[in-house]
């Protein structure tokens, strides 16, 4: 991995999961960081790490998300990278599908999404290096069942890096999609349970047949997508962008 081109960076989602792991290894590499989220008790536990700090924000609420910029910039200066972490995810048949499980889900997983590219660009410098990145979903890449909101969704977001990546392509700042198959965090234990719920199947046998997806037949770790996260975020992937980078062990 090359040296970061970035020293500053926010990343929604970031009191959980791959967030939590994104900003610690951030943090580590000397980035000052910012985590936002809805959770403030899970945002404070996180940036007990040195060098990351809390800021609580909805990304469905366009002034939540344009104070949350405001307060970054106050306190640490412009983002050199923005990453758009904050996602849901809820299954139904698409029959049963109510129009609130959609709009839910758009609001988070897409205009939260619009709204943090949006707001993050707009107090960028254009003149540096910057990055914005996804993190998306193989949901974004391919169909699964009971999910079309969320499929949907994560194609929707996926357009939007690849427009703005050429919007942007004679700036220094890339856009690029990272897109996760099913990731050892607190969403994978609710598609666990949702199975459990609906077929009866032990909690064990649900984690064995999602894992089965992942040709490897395994689920994919944290860090492995914080990692690719960090290399995008090196000088050495300058030319990356309007990429939706696949971290699936061979789904995709």
């Amino acid at each position: 991995m090359g040296n970061l081109a970035i020293s500053t960076a926010l990343i929604t989602g970031g009191g959980t999961g791959v967030g939590a792991v994104m900003a610690r290894m951030l943090a580590d590499a000397g980035v000052k960081v910012a985590v936002s989220g809805r959770r403030a008790d899970m945002l404070a536990e996180v940036a007990r790490h040195p060098g990351i700090t809390a800021i609580p924000a909805d990304v469905t609420d366009e002034a939540s998300v344009r104070a949350m910029f405001g307060t970054f910039c106050d306190v640490t200066g412009a983002p050199d990278l923005v990453i758009a972490n904050a996602g849901m995810a809820e299954s139904a048949p698409f029959g049963k599908t109510s129009t609130d499980l959609w709009k839910r889900t758009m609001d988070v997983n897409l205009t939260g999404t619009f709204l943090t590219f949006r707001e993050g660009l707009n107090v960028m410098d254009r003149a540096k290096p910057g990055r914005l990145i996804s993190i998306a979903s193989t949901a974004g890449l391919k169909g699964y069942a009971y999910v079309t909101a969320y499929c949907a969704a994560k194609h929707a977001v996926i357009g939007l890096v690849k427009s703005l990546a050429t919007e942007l392509a004679a700036t220094p700042i890339t856009v690029n999609a990272v897109c996760p198959g099913f990731m050892e965090t607190p969403m994978l234990e609710q598609s666990v349970a949702n199975i459990v719920a609906k077929t009866g199947m032990s909690a064990e046998d649900a984690r064995a047949s999602l894992a089965k997806i992942n040709p490897q037949n395994r689920f994919i770790a944290p860090e492995e997508v914080a990692e690719t996260v960090m290399w995008l975020a090196s000088s050495q992937a300058a030319s990356i962008t309007g990429q939706a980078i696949s971290v699936s062990g061979g789904e995709i």
